[in-house]
């Protein structure tokens, strides 16, 4: 059964329940009214009839009818059991007397000893007519000698409670039917936004449309709260799956340049090995001091011990080089993977100066071409910032061989400022500079501007671990830069107060 058909349902019975409540509490209300004057017009009249006993040969019961009464709706007569316990009717009012027109008007009566009531009323019908009888029993003795019957006509009251109770009925009925149809359709309305939720809900399992939105009502209802929900639930879930499949994308560019960047150390590892493997199976072929052989005799050069001996230090020197890159490449691929994890690094307080000071002697002894110089760093006297010392270290490194890199000619520069609670640390070059639209990606992983690939070696990973560093030291990257003019980077860390010292 359907959400709707059930509310239709429940709506339907609650209304039904209401109506027939409404209507018994509205009959009961006329019914009393109406029939409450009848009654209290007999009890009037029941009091002023005036009842006696007469002693002739035996009882007998007289009546005195009210004076000033009208019997043309009022009926009166005495049952007298003074003879009999089925009792006969010894006295009537003027208008109960027989007619050529009709039978004799008696009402109904009990027996003498089915009677254990002062008074009560009864409705009756007396040939086929409506009446409101009051009963009234009187005693002598303890022992009931006669019934006082008081009645009046009830048809135009008896109809009105008639029409009423079909009035009430088949407007019940009517009000039910009514109330099921207009449930319906208003039901239906009503859940009209939860079946636009549902087939915007059943179009992203079906193909994945994390962009479809559901229409909102004007109504700031509950079905509105639930459609802002499900519009600010899918805008998350639309964002965190683009970040997956920008993640996943980046994730296999970097597994694919990864592979590339190891490959090429490899394949001159491969290719110096295989030389030397040439070198020297030729020289246990041919043997030393063997000079006529078919190979001499058909021209082909046999090394000498010196050419065998610097082709084999050549060789030796591209394997070691080789094998310094890659093994800076895996350094560098573990850190990035330690950053991917979340690693825990070791946190202190680090005296920046020092580490500066540190920094700038080991730069003197890299190879370069241009020139190294250092300050003014006076803005970090004084001035520790909570951190690792060996990662800011290889921050700083990253920086001032990027710098050495790419500035074939001209100079590069430590040194530092403060703002506010801040300190930086810039490294400055006169080198080629980065085009404005390249600084955006510096920071992506094996992204190299287009000017330096093939003009400098590199991986494009160290810009990558040099924010990851700066996100661990909740510090920030400032890039200033011009092509063709050289570049600044400045790295603005948080410093540490000395209350927080203390």
């Amino acid at each position: 059964m359907s959400i709707r058909l059930r509310l239709t349902l429940w709506y339907s019975g609650l209304l039904a329940v209401a109506l027939i409540a409404f209507g018994i509490i509205i009959y009961g209300i006329v019914q009393r009214n109406t029939m409450g004057e009848l009654k209290d017009q007999l009890k009037q009249v029941s009091r002023a009839t005036e009842m006696g006993l007469t002693r002739d040969n035996e009882l007998q019961v007289s009546l005195v009818p009210p004076r000033g009464i009208t019997f043309s709706n009022i009926y009166i007569q005495v049952v007298n059991y003074m003879g009999s316990v089925q009792g006969t009717v010894s006295t009537k009012s003027n208008n109960m007397r027989p007619s050529p027109q009709r039978d004799e008007l008696t009402f109904p009566h009990s027996r003498q000893d089915e009677i254990h009531y002062n008074s009560r009323f009864v409705n009756v019908e007396v040939e086929g007519a409506p009446f409101l009888i009051m009963e009234t029993a009187y005693k002598y003795q303890d022992n009931v000698v006669a019934l006082l019957q008081t009645g009046v006509f009830s048809r135009s009251e008896m109809l009105l409670l008639s029409r009423l109770r079909t009035i009430i009925w088949f407007s019940g009925v009517a009000g039910v039917i009514a109330a099921f149809l207009l449930g319906m359709f208003l039901s239906r309305k009503a859940l009209q936004p939860i079946n636009r939720v549902t087939q915007a809900a059943e179009r992203i399992q079906s193909g994945l449309e994390l962009g479809i939105r559901i229409p909102r009502e004007k109504a700031n209802d509950e079905i509105g709260r639930l459609t802002d929900t499900l519009n600010g639930m899918l805008t998350g879930l639309e964002c965190a799956y683009k970040t997956l499949e920008d993640s996943n994308t980046a994730q296999r560019r970097f597994v694919s340049d990864a592979s590339h960047e190891l490959r090429t150390p490899l394949t001159t590892i491969r290719g110096n090995v295989d030389l030397l493997e040439k070198i020297w199976q030729a020289d246990e072929r041919f043997g030393d001091g063997i000079e006529e052989t078919e190979d001499v005799r058909e021209g082909k050069h046999v090394l000498s011990e010196e050419e065998k001996r610097e082709m084999s230090l050549e060789s030796i020197r591209d394997i070691a080089d080789e094998a310094r890159r890659m093994s800076g490449l895996v350094n560098d691929l573990l850190a990035l993977a330690r950053a991917d994890a979340g690693y825990s690094v070791e946190m202190e307080s680090v005296p920046l100066k020092a580490l500066a000071e540190e920094a700038a002697r080991r730069a003197a002894f890299l190879p370069r071409k241009a020139e190294w110089h250092v300050g003014p760093i006076d803005a970090l006297e004084d001035v520790e910032v909570w951190g690792n010392r060996d990662y800011l270290l290889q921050l700083l490194f990253i920086l001032i061989e990027n710098g050495f890199k790419y500035t074939p000619a001209g100079s590069v520069r430590l040194y530092a400022t403060k703002s506010g609670n801040s300190v930086g640390l810039s490294v400055a070059d006169t080198g080629i500079g980065i085009g404005a639209e390249e600084v955006p990606h510096i920071f992506e992983r094996f992204y190299r501007v287009d000017v330096s690939r093939g003009e400098t070696s590199g991986t494009g990973l160290g810009l990558s671990i040099a924010k990851w560093i700066a996100d661990l030291h909740h510090g920030k990257f400032e890039v200033m830069t011009r092509l063709g003019e050289g570049t600044v980077f400045t790295l603005w860390l948080p410093i540490i107060a000395k209350k927080e010292l203390a």
